[in-house]
């Protein structure tokens, strides 16, 4: 199993990027912290730790910050920012600390997943040893920087009328919409638009987020991720 430590500061969001790893074979969640003294920390602690999906806005330093000291302590475990900073400066940055890859906020659980399953074969790839001729470096450096597979055909059972519906919503709306206000708004069921909103989740073209009230559990609202 691969450790992750997550790291955000918001409580909720790091909680949906950890159930995010555990759904994604061969990951384990080894820790969640909500700051960069929090992380740290659990790097001292934790007795195995292979990644580290690293927010950069944390309340007390910046992940940035947090990857320099991690470092001069003499970690060497591998580091994903998942941040919604997207200046270039930044990146750059990131790149220069040898962050392995850089994945903009808001994402989908498709795109977490392809970076993590690449990250996986780059590890497989390491741990065999030996030489490597040009084309075996060329693809080492390229993994990291895989990108998202590609949407699969429309399952059994969907119309691609009610799909492209419900795609056109969910892009019009301009923010997240639940099931039942996707429902409202297209005239299908609330059950049918939860399955094509799940659908669009799945294939990287809507977001989930969770909305949480006083009590009971949080509602789930999806919102359209850029994608055409």
């Amino acid at each position: 199993m691969i450790e992750v430590l997550v790291v955000d500061d918001d409580v909720r969001v790091a909680h949906v990027h950890a159930a995010y790893v555990e759904k994604v074979p061969g990951f384990h969640v080894a820790g969640q912290a909500y700051s960069a003294a929090g992380a740290l920390s659990l790097m001292e602690t934790l007795p195995r730790l292979d990644l580290v999906l690293l927010d950069h806005c944390l309340p007390d330093r910046t992940g940035l910050e947090v990857v320099r000291e991690m470092r001069e302590r003499g970690h060497q475990t591998d580091v994903i920012m998942v941040t919604a900073a997207r200046d270039v400066s930044t990146v750059q940055a990131a790149m220069r600390q040898g962050v392995l890859h850089y994945l903009v906020k808001p994402f989908a659980f498709a795109g977490l997943r392809a970076k993590l399953e690449a990250y996986a074969e780059l590890r497989r790839t390491l741990d065999g040893g030996g030489e490597a001729e040009q084309a075996e470096v060329d693809r080492i450096f390229s993994i990291p920087s895989a990108s998202a597979p590609p949407e699969p055909a429309l399952p059994k059972g969907h119309s691609p009328t009610t799909a492209d519906l419900v795609r056109r919503s969910l892009m019009n709306a301009g923010g997240p919409l639940s099931a039942r206000e996707l429902a409202h708004r297209t005239g299908v069921s609330r059950q049918t638009a939860q399955r094509y909103l799940k659908l669009l989740e799945r294939t990287g073209r809507a977001t989930l987020t969770l909305k949480y009230g006083d009590a009971g559990r949080p509602e789930h609202r999806y919102v359209w991720a850029g994608r055409t």
